[in-house]
């Protein structure tokens, strides 16, 4: 058995569709009227069919989970973020955790918690 894929819950699947190619280069695979498939084994699910599926409300920014991406250029990476989504809701600006590993975190315009570090 293997994981294929993990998905996270939207509520305007064409902006996130959006969001996540500008930041993460993320392409989509299929396109399934409310859930999509993008490279990487992300899945994007318009929350609306969600809240069906489960029978209850979604909670946004519930920290109980994180993406995470890596990225050789951070710095980069940070100022792009900044030029294309500065109203993003930061968890922590660029740090540098104590054994040298560079990291930002922030929110996803959903309340999906983004972790993007370098490589270690």
């Amino acid at each position: 058995m293997k994981l294929k894929n993990v998905l996270i819950v939207v509520k305007d699947i064409e902006k996130s569709k959006k969001f996540y190619h500008d930041l993460f280069g993320l392409e989509t695979i299929l396109d399934n009227d409310g859930n999509m498939i993008l490279t990487g084994g992300l899945v994007l699910q318009e929350e609306k069919y969600w809240k069906e599926f489960l029978g209850r409300e979604i909670i946004s920014e519930n920290n109980s989970c994180e993406l995470y991406f890596e990225e050789r250029n951070i710095e980069e990476f940070v100022e792009r973020l900044e030029k294309y989504y500065p109203e993003v809701k930061y968890v922590n600006k660029l740090m540098t955790h104590s054994w040298g590993h560079k990291v930002v975190r922030f929110y996803d315009p959903d309340g999906n918690l983004i972790e993007v570090g370098m490589p270690v």
